[in-house]
């Protein structure tokens, strides 16, 4: 099935939903740790990234930054579909709140700071409403 490509449709589709715990970014030379369980994973010539839960993380003893809430867009998006990432980056940034996304073939993932989740979710409510 072909991802959504029309801006309209796609900001008055995210249905954003706030998946459960808190995650943290760490990052360590080389690889992932066997058995860890990442929700995201980026390689960089310093060091691999990975996003996971806190949980996880302290159980583990690894060092984190940033401790973010975890949003899902439902909507299906083309990962070629133009605008999404700005208008949310947008409204985002007009209520002050950071936001890092990532995109996975069948939905953007946002990740903001923990603290700042239920005014993230409604911000990203009012978008969809002002497009529906």
């Amino acid at each position: 099935m072909a991802g959504e490509r029309d801006l309209r449709q796609l900001l008055s589709g995210m249905s954003p939903v706030l998946n459960p715990g808190r995650y943290v970014y760490c990052t360590l030379p080389g690889r992932v740790p066997t058995g860890l369980r990442p929700v995201v994973t980026v390689a960089e010539p310093e060091g691999v990234t990975f996003v996971v839960s806190e949980e996880e993380a302290d159980s583990l003893g690894l060092p984190h930054t940033f401790t973010a809430a975890w949003i899902t867009l439902r909507v299906h998006s083309a990962l070629d579909a133009v605008g999404l990432t700005a208008a949310v980056a947008t409204a985002l940034a007009d209520r002050g709140i950071s936001c890092n996304v990532v995109a996975g073939f069948h939905h953007d993932h946002l990740f903001v700071p923990a603290d700042d989740a239920d005014r993230a979710l409604a911000a990203l409510d009012s978008l969809a409403g002002q497009h529906a």
